[in-house]
């Protein structure tokens, strides 16, 4: 599913902000991951981010939309969270 920029800065807006980083530049996913706004869709970076159906039956309304961290996206199974990535300190790691 393919989003416009409108519908991408308010999933990005549902992220966890965390003081002092910009809320502009970062954010934590549901998994406590570290995501970059920048890095929307870029599976190539580890603070890369792309947007998640929470349930798959929900649609793509806001309420059921959130940003992940591409790894833990990618290896959400049958709805359920992994969260095989998450933050220490300034970076992320796999647990």
């Amino acid at each position: 599913m393919s989003f416009g920029d409108e519908e991408v800065q308010r999933v990005w807006e549902k992220g966890r902000t965390v003081s002092p980083n910009d809320p502009n530049m970062w954010r934590k996913d549901e998994c406590g991951a570290w995501i970059r706004r920048s890095e929307y869709g870029n599976r190539n970076s580890e603070f890369g981010w792309e947007i998640d159906h929470i349930s798959p039956e929900g649609g793509g309304n806001l309420s059921n939309l959130r940003p992940l961290q591409w790894n833990n996206n990618v290896t959400k199974r049958e709805g359920r969270l992994k969260c095989p990535v998450i933050a220490r300190g300034t970076a992320n790691v796999e647990r």
